[in-house]
Protein backbone atom coordinates (compact mmCIF):
# COMPACT_ATOMS: atom_id res chain seq x y z
CA UNK A 1 0.00 0.00 0.00
CA UNK A 2 1.44 3.05 -1.26
CA UNK A 3 2.15 6.23 1.70
CA UNK A 4 0.48 9.12 1.59
CA UNK A 5 0.81 12.56 3.62
CA UNK A 6 0.42 12.23 7.26
CA UNK A 7 -1.24 14.90 9.76
CA UNK A 8 0.82 18.05 9.28
CA UNK A 9 1.80 17.33 5.51
CA UNK A 10 4.57 19.42 3.40
CA UNK A 11 1.50 21.28 1.97
CA UNK A 12 0.83 22.08 -1.41
CA UNK A 13 3.24 22.26 -4.23
CA UNK A 14 4.17 25.84 -5.78
CA UNK A 15 2.57 25.96 -9.05
CA UNK A 16 4.97 25.16 -12.04
CA UNK A 17 7.88 24.56 -9.48
CA UNK A 18 8.59 20.56 -11.01
CA UNK A 19 8.03 21.40 -14.89
CA UNK A 20 9.09 23.94 -17.31
CA UNK A 21 12.20 26.06 -17.90
CA UNK A 22 14.06 23.40 -15.98
CA UNK A 23 15.11 25.13 -13.49
CA UNK A 24 14.11 22.45 -10.92
CA UNK A 25 16.21 20.18 -13.06
CA UNK A 26 19.07 22.22 -12.68
CA UNK A 27 18.95 22.63 -8.97
CA UNK A 28 18.56 19.16 -8.06
CA UNK A 29 21.90 18.69 -10.28
CA UNK A 30 24.05 21.52 -8.80
CA UNK A 31 22.24 20.20 -4.98
CA UNK A 32 23.65 16.61 -6.04
CA UNK A 33 26.96 18.37 -7.19
CA UNK A 34 27.67 19.46 -3.92
CA UNK A 35 26.77 16.66 -1.61
CA UNK A 36 29.25 14.47 -3.56
CA UNK A 37 31.71 16.81 -3.52
CA UNK A 38 31.39 17.51 -0.34
CA UNK A 39 31.26 13.64 0.70
CA UNK A 40 34.48 12.97 -1.48
CA UNK A 41 36.20 15.62 0.79
CA UNK A 42 34.58 13.98 4.07
CA UNK A 43 36.00 10.67 3.02
CA UNK A 44 39.47 11.48 2.17
CA UNK A 45 40.72 9.91 5.44
CA UNK A 46 39.15 6.18 4.80
CA UNK A 47 41.23 4.90 2.23
CA UNK A 48 44.17 6.29 3.76
CA UNK A 49 43.66 4.91 7.35
CA UNK A 50 45.34 1.57 6.49
CA UNK A 51 48.66 3.39 5.37
CA UNK A 52 48.65 5.59 8.50
CA UNK A 53 48.73 2.75 10.45
CA UNK A 54 51.08 1.52 9.20
CA UNK A 55 53.11 4.54 9.18
CA UNK A 56 51.66 5.86 13.01
CA UNK A 57 52.16 2.57 13.85
CA UNK A 58 48.38 2.68 15.24
CA UNK A 59 46.02 -0.08 16.83
CA UNK A 60 43.09 -1.63 15.51
CA UNK A 61 40.81 0.72 17.52
CA UNK A 62 43.09 3.77 16.86
CA UNK A 63 42.55 3.12 12.75
CA UNK A 64 38.86 2.40 13.78
CA UNK A 65 38.53 5.97 15.56
CA UNK A 66 40.50 7.46 12.60
CA UNK A 67 37.99 7.03 10.28
CA UNK A 68 34.90 6.87 12.70
CA UNK A 69 35.35 10.61 13.67
CA UNK A 70 34.39 12.46 10.91
CA UNK A 71 31.37 10.45 10.53
CA UNK A 72 30.39 11.31 14.06
CA UNK A 73 30.45 15.00 13.70
CA UNK A 74 29.08 15.36 10.39
CA UNK A 75 26.32 13.18 12.03
CA UNK A 76 25.95 15.32 14.65
CA UNK A 77 26.42 18.59 12.94
CA UNK A 78 23.53 17.76 10.53
CA UNK A 79 20.95 18.73 13.44
CA UNK A 80 21.92 22.20 13.77
CA UNK A 81 22.45 22.66 9.69
CA UNK A 82 19.20 21.28 8.98
CA UNK A 83 17.77 23.88 10.82
CA UNK A 84 19.65 26.60 9.52
CA UNK A 85 18.91 25.61 6.65
CA UNK A 86 15.20 26.11 7.16
CA UNK A 87 16.29 29.61 8.19
CA UNK A 88 19.13 30.49 5.50
CA UNK A 89 17.96 28.37 2.85
CA UNK A 90 20.39 26.09 0.48
CA UNK A 91 22.01 28.94 -1.57
CA UNK A 92 23.72 30.15 1.34
CA UNK A 93 24.43 26.61 3.19
CA UNK A 94 25.86 25.18 0.56
CA UNK A 95 28.91 27.49 -0.69
CA UNK A 96 29.48 28.26 3.09
CA UNK A 97 29.66 24.44 4.08
CA UNK A 98 31.83 23.79 1.19
CA UNK A 99 34.40 27.26 2.15
CA UNK A 100 34.24 25.52 5.96
CA UNK A 101 35.58 22.15 4.66
CA UNK A 102 38.14 23.41 2.80
CA UNK A 103 40.17 24.57 5.94
CA UNK A 104 40.59 21.41 7.57
CA UNK A 105 41.08 19.51 4.15
CA UNK A 106 44.00 21.93 3.58
CA UNK A 107 45.03 21.36 7.28
CA UNK A 108 45.40 17.81 6.88
CA UNK A 109 47.26 17.46 3.69
CA UNK A 110 49.58 20.24 4.33
CA UNK A 111 50.72 20.11 8.45
CA UNK A 112 48.09 17.84 10.00
CA UNK A 113 49.12 14.00 9.07
CA UNK A 114 52.00 13.56 10.92
CA UNK A 115 50.54 12.09 14.12
CA UNK A 116 47.57 10.67 15.36
CA UNK A 117 46.17 13.62 17.69
CA UNK A 118 46.76 15.51 13.89
CA UNK A 119 44.83 13.76 12.30
CA UNK A 120 41.72 13.14 15.36
CA UNK A 121 42.22 17.03 14.91
CA UNK A 122 41.87 17.78 11.10
CA UNK A 123 39.18 14.59 10.92
CA UNK A 124 36.95 16.71 13.97
CA UNK A 125 36.49 19.39 11.34
CA UNK A 126 36.48 17.90 8.72
CA UNK A 127 33.16 16.46 9.41
CA UNK A 128 31.35 19.64 8.39
CA UNK A 129 31.53 18.57 5.08
CA UNK A 130 29.21 15.30 6.39
CA UNK A 131 26.67 17.93 7.44
CA UNK A 132 25.97 19.22 3.87
CA UNK A 133 22.93 16.47 3.22
CA UNK A 134 21.00 18.24 5.80
CA UNK A 135 21.26 20.91 3.43
CA UNK A 136 20.05 19.27 0.57
CA UNK A 137 16.81 17.36 1.21
CA UNK A 138 15.16 20.55 2.27
CA UNK A 139 16.13 22.54 -0.35
CA UNK A 140 15.67 19.82 -3.16
CA UNK A 141 12.09 18.29 -1.73
CA UNK A 142 10.99 22.55 -1.95
CA UNK A 143 11.72 21.93 -5.45
CA UNK A 144 9.58 19.05 -6.62
CA UNK A 145 5.58 18.06 -5.91
CA UNK A 146 5.01 15.10 -2.91
CA UNK A 147 4.45 12.83 -6.02
CA UNK A 148 8.29 13.44 -7.49
CA UNK A 149 10.13 13.81 -4.24
CA UNK A 150 10.99 10.44 -3.71
CA UNK A 151 12.80 10.24 -7.19
CA UNK A 152 13.97 13.75 -6.78
CA UNK A 153 15.79 12.84 -3.18
CA UNK A 154 17.05 9.36 -4.50
CA UNK A 155 19.04 11.17 -7.02
CA UNK A 156 20.22 13.61 -4.66
CA UNK A 157 20.68 10.97 -2.23
CA UNK A 158 22.94 9.41 -5.25
CA UNK A 159 25.87 12.28 -4.10
CA UNK A 160 26.64 10.14 -1.56
CA UNK A 161 28.80 8.50 -4.01
CA UNK A 162 32.04 11.37 -3.20
CA UNK A 163 33.07 8.37 -0.69
CA UNK A 164 33.02 6.16 -3.71
CA UNK A 165 35.21 8.89 -5.84
CA UNK A 166 37.56 9.18 -2.35
CA UNK A 167 38.20 5.67 -2.52
CA UNK A 168 39.08 5.09 -6.57
CA UNK A 169 41.29 8.00 -6.56
CA UNK A 170 42.42 8.84 -2.93
CA UNK A 171 45.23 6.93 -2.18
CA UNK A 172 46.19 6.92 -6.51
CA UNK A 173 47.13 10.25 -6.11
CA UNK A 174 48.81 10.26 -2.89
CA UNK A 175 51.09 7.00 -4.36
CA UNK A 176 51.39 9.40 -7.38
CA UNK A 177 51.87 13.27 -6.48
CA UNK A 178 52.30 12.85 -2.66
CA UNK A 179 49.51 13.50 0.47
CA UNK A 180 49.66 17.47 -0.22
CA UNK A 181 48.54 16.84 -4.11
CA UNK A 182 45.46 15.09 -3.01
CA UNK A 183 44.33 17.16 -0.78
CA UNK A 184 44.89 20.36 -2.69
CA UNK A 185 42.68 19.30 -5.62
CA UNK A 186 40.37 19.04 -3.17
CA UNK A 187 40.55 22.28 -1.87
CA UNK A 188 40.32 23.64 -4.91
CA UNK A 189 36.98 21.42 -6.40
CA UNK A 190 35.36 22.72 -3.05
CA UNK A 191 36.18 26.42 -3.96
CA UNK A 192 34.72 25.86 -7.64
CA UNK A 193 31.67 24.48 -6.23
CA UNK A 194 31.22 27.10 -3.49
CA UNK A 195 31.20 29.92 -6.55
CA UNK A 196 29.14 28.02 -8.72
CA UNK A 197 27.15 27.20 -6.00
CA UNK A 198 26.71 30.85 -5.27
CA UNK A 199 25.55 31.95 -8.37
CA UNK A 200 23.42 29.42 -9.98
CA UNK A 201 21.56 28.09 -7.11
CA UNK A 202 18.42 29.68 -6.07
CA UNK A 203 15.34 29.18 -3.29
CA UNK A 204 12.41 27.22 -4.77
CA UNK A 205 9.54 30.15 -5.47
CA UNK A 206 6.90 30.60 -2.18
CA UNK A 207 9.85 29.31 0.68
CA UNK A 208 9.36 31.43 3.92
CA UNK A 209 11.89 30.75 6.37
CA UNK A 210 10.32 29.82 9.89
CA UNK A 211 9.97 32.73 12.07
CA UNK A 212 10.36 30.68 15.21
CA UNK A 213 13.70 30.35 17.43
CA UNK A 214 16.11 27.61 16.62
CA UNK A 215 16.15 25.71 19.90
CA UNK A 216 12.32 26.05 19.46
CA UNK A 217 12.45 24.42 15.75
CA UNK A 218 14.47 21.74 17.39
CA UNK A 219 12.34 21.01 19.75
CA UNK A 220 9.02 20.90 17.99
CA UNK A 221 11.53 18.50 15.43
CA UNK A 222 11.92 15.73 18.17
CA UNK A 223 8.28 15.67 19.46
CA UNK A 224 7.27 14.75 15.74
CA UNK A 225 6.79 10.57 15.78
CA UNK A 226 8.06 11.31 12.09
CA UNK A 227 11.22 11.94 13.26
CA UNK A 228 11.98 9.26 15.08
CA UNK A 229 10.37 6.20 13.04
CA UNK A 230 12.67 7.62 10.00
CA UNK A 231 16.02 7.88 12.30
CA UNK A 232 15.17 4.48 13.20
CA UNK A 233 15.62 3.03 9.60
CA UNK A 234 17.67 5.95 8.71
CA UNK A 235 20.53 4.36 11.66
CA UNK A 236 20.11 1.13 9.61
CA UNK A 237 19.89 1.62 6.04
CA UNK A 238 22.54 5.00 5.71
CA UNK A 239 24.70 3.89 9.37
CA UNK A 240 25.39 0.40 7.24
CA UNK A 241 26.20 2.00 4.36
CA UNK A 242 28.37 4.39 6.06
CA UNK A 243 30.14 1.64 7.97
CA UNK A 244 31.24 -0.11 5.24
CA UNK A 245 32.08 3.12 2.93
CA UNK A 246 35.05 3.58 5.76
CA UNK A 247 35.70 0.62 6.87
CA UNK A 248 35.20 -1.81 4.74
CA UNK A 249 39.03 -1.14 3.06
CA UNK A 250 40.19 -2.39 6.06
CA UNK A 251 38.01 -5.62 6.80
CA UNK A 252 38.99 -6.46 3.24
CA UNK A 253 42.75 -6.09 3.99
CA UNK A 254 42.42 -7.90 7.62
CA UNK A 255 40.29 -11.01 6.57
CA UNK A 256 41.20 -11.32 2.88
CA UNK A 257 44.71 -9.93 2.90
CA UNK A 258 44.00 -7.67 0.01
CA UNK A 259 46.69 -5.27 -0.46
CA UNK A 260 45.35 -1.28 -0.08
CA UNK A 261 44.56 -0.76 -3.85
CA UNK A 262 42.89 -3.37 -4.29
CA UNK A 263 40.27 -2.88 -1.02
CA UNK A 264 39.70 0.43 -2.03
CA UNK A 265 38.84 -0.12 -5.35
CA UNK A 266 36.43 -3.06 -3.95
CA UNK A 267 34.92 -0.46 -1.79
CA UNK A 268 34.28 1.77 -4.31
CA UNK A 269 32.54 -0.75 -6.44
CA UNK A 270 30.21 -1.27 -3.29
CA UNK A 271 29.39 2.54 -3.11
CA UNK A 272 28.91 2.90 -6.23
CA UNK A 273 26.24 -0.05 -6.45
CA UNK A 274 24.70 2.05 -3.09
CA UNK A 275 24.87 5.13 -5.25
CA UNK A 276 22.85 3.68 -8.28
CA UNK A 277 20.61 1.91 -6.27
CA UNK A 278 19.65 4.97 -4.03
CA UNK A 279 17.47 6.99 -6.61
CA UNK A 280 16.14 3.70 -7.62
CA UNK A 281 14.82 3.12 -3.68
CA UNK A 282 13.23 6.42 -4.06
CA UNK A 283 11.62 5.60 -7.33
CA UNK A 284 10.21 2.30 -6.31
CA UNK A 285 8.74 4.05 -2.87
CA UNK A 286 6.73 6.55 -5.24
CA UNK A 287 5.59 3.75 -7.12
CA UNK A 288 4.96 1.00 -4.59
CA UNK A 289 5.36 2.32 -1.71
CA UNK A 290 8.44 3.33 0.66
CA UNK A 291 7.61 0.58 3.55
CA UNK A 292 7.59 -1.91 1.09
CA UNK A 293 11.20 -0.82 -0.85
CA UNK A 294 12.36 -0.52 3.13
CA UNK A 295 11.25 -3.60 4.42
CA UNK A 296 12.51 -5.50 1.48
CA UNK A 297 16.15 -4.03 1.80
CA UNK A 298 16.68 -4.56 5.42
CA UNK A 299 15.39 -8.26 4.75
CA UNK A 300 18.19 -8.52 1.72
CA UNK A 301 20.56 -6.75 4.42
CA UNK A 302 19.86 -9.37 7.32
CA UNK A 303 20.94 -12.17 4.44
CA UNK A 304 24.06 -10.39 3.12
CA UNK A 305 25.42 -9.68 6.38
CA UNK A 306 24.58 -13.36 7.94
CA UNK A 307 26.69 -14.82 4.78
CA UNK A 308 29.23 -13.02 5.55
CA UNK A 309 29.90 -13.40 9.16
CA UNK A 310 30.77 -17.03 8.21
CA UNK A 311 34.17 -14.81 6.40
CA UNK A 312 33.37 -17.43 2.84
CA UNK A 313 35.80 -16.62 -0.22
CA UNK A 314 36.17 -13.38 -1.71
CA UNK A 315 35.17 -14.69 -5.40
CA UNK A 316 31.81 -15.20 -5.69
CA UNK A 317 30.55 -16.19 -2.40
CA UNK A 318 31.77 -13.12 -0.41
CA UNK A 319 31.18 -10.37 -2.87
CA UNK A 320 27.90 -11.36 -3.73
CA UNK A 321 27.13 -10.73 -0.14
CA UNK A 322 28.81 -7.64 0.02
CA UNK A 323 27.16 -6.41 -3.29
CA UNK A 324 23.56 -7.63 -1.95
CA UNK A 325 24.03 -5.25 1.26
CA UNK A 326 25.55 -2.54 -1.05
CA UNK A 327 21.80 -2.24 -3.11
CA UNK A 328 19.87 -2.84 -0.05
CA UNK A 329 21.53 -0.42 1.43
CA UNK A 330 21.00 2.38 -0.85
CA UNK A 331 17.72 1.32 -1.49
CA UNK A 332 16.49 1.53 1.67
CA UNK A 333 18.59 5.10 2.05
CA UNK A 334 16.29 6.34 -0.85
CA UNK A 335 13.03 4.95 0.66
CA UNK A 336 13.64 6.63 4.14
CA UNK A 337 13.83 9.86 2.92
CA UNK A 338 11.14 9.17 0.43
CA UNK A 339 8.93 9.30 3.38
CA UNK A 340 10.34 12.07 5.24
CA UNK A 341 9.85 14.27 1.82
CA UNK A 342 6.78 13.51 2.05
CA UNK A 343 5.75 13.35 5.49
CA UNK A 344 7.69 15.54 7.33
CA UNK A 345 5.97 19.19 7.70
CA UNK A 346 7.03 21.65 5.24
CA UNK A 347 9.07 23.91 7.60
CA UNK A 348 10.01 21.97 9.26
CA UNK A 349 12.08 19.43 6.23
CA UNK A 350 15.14 21.10 7.33
CA UNK A 351 15.42 19.96 10.92
CA UNK A 352 13.66 16.55 11.09
CA UNK A 353 16.49 15.88 8.17
CA UNK A 354 18.99 16.72 10.57
CA UNK A 355 18.06 14.83 13.15
CA UNK A 356 16.94 11.67 10.88
CA UNK A 357 20.43 12.29 9.02
CA UNK A 358 22.75 12.37 12.62
CA UNK A 359 20.97 9.10 13.23
CA UNK A 360 22.31 8.00 9.88
CA UNK A 361 26.03 8.92 10.36
CA UNK A 362 25.35 7.80 13.86
CA UNK A 363 24.37 4.20 12.97
CA UNK A 364 27.70 4.44 10.92
CA UNK A 365 30.00 5.68 14.44
CA UNK A 366 29.79 2.78 16.31
CA UNK A 367 30.02 -0.50 13.69
CA UNK A 368 33.98 0.57 12.85
CA UNK A 369 34.57 1.19 16.23
CA UNK A 370 32.96 -2.52 17.09
CA UNK A 371 35.03 -4.04 14.43
CA UNK A 372 38.21 -2.80 14.97
CA UNK A 373 37.99 -3.64 18.92
CA UNK A 374 36.72 -7.35 17.47
CA UNK A 375 39.53 -7.88 15.53
CA UNK A 376 42.06 -6.75 17.73
CA UNK A 377 40.74 -8.92 20.72
CA UNK A 378 39.07 -11.96 18.26
CA UNK A 379 40.84 -11.80 15.57
CA UNK A 380 37.84 -12.02 13.89
CA UNK A 381 35.10 -9.92 12.46
CA UNK A 382 31.83 -12.82 12.78
CA UNK A 383 30.42 -11.50 15.61
CA UNK A 384 30.11 -7.81 14.67
CA UNK A 385 28.51 -9.38 11.20
CA UNK A 386 26.33 -11.09 13.00
CA UNK A 387 25.10 -8.04 15.31
CA UNK A 388 24.18 -6.62 11.60
CA UNK A 389 22.47 -9.30 10.59
CA UNK A 390 20.12 -9.22 13.77
CA UNK A 391 19.68 -5.34 13.77
CA UNK A 392 18.88 -5.36 10.22
CA UNK A 393 16.01 -8.31 10.63
CA UNK A 394 15.14 -6.58 13.86
CA UNK A 395 14.72 -3.01 11.50
CA UNK A 396 12.36 -4.63 8.86
CA UNK A 397 9.76 -6.15 11.23
CA UNK A 398 9.73 -2.90 12.45
CA UNK A 399 8.78 -1.46 9.43
CA UNK A 400 6.49 -3.91 8.34
CA UNK A 401 4.66 -3.42 11.80
CA UNK A 402 4.86 -0.56 13.69
CA UNK A 403 5.86 1.71 10.38
CA UNK A 404 3.14 0.60 8.62
CA UNK A 405 0.35 1.26 10.83
CA UNK A 406 1.66 5.07 11.42
CA UNK A 407 1.48 5.53 7.67
CA UNK A 408 -1.92 5.97 6.76
CA UNK A 409 -2.92 4.96 2.60
CA UNK A 410 -3.48 7.84 0.49
CA UNK A 411 -6.28 9.46 0.00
Amino acid sequence: MREARQDAGPGPSVPGRAAGGGRPAVMLAMATLGFAVNFWAWALLSPLAPRFQESLGLSSFEQALLVAVPVVVGSLGRIPVGALTDRFGGRVMFPALSVITILPVLYLGLLGHSSLGALLAGGFFLGVGGTVFAVGVPFVSAWFPPERRGLALGVFGAGMGGTAIAALTTVREVDAFGIEFAFEVMAALLAVYAVAAWFVLREAPGRTAPSESLARRLAATVRLGVTWRMSALYAVAFGGYVAFSVYLPTYLKAEYGLSQADAATRMGGFVLLAVVMRPLGGWLSDRIGAVTVMTASLAATTAGAAVQSFAPALTPLGTIAFLTMAAALGAGSGATFALVGRLAPADKVGAVTGVVGAAGGLGGFVPPLVMGALWGSLGSYRIGLLLLAIVAASAAVFTATAVRRAVPPRQ
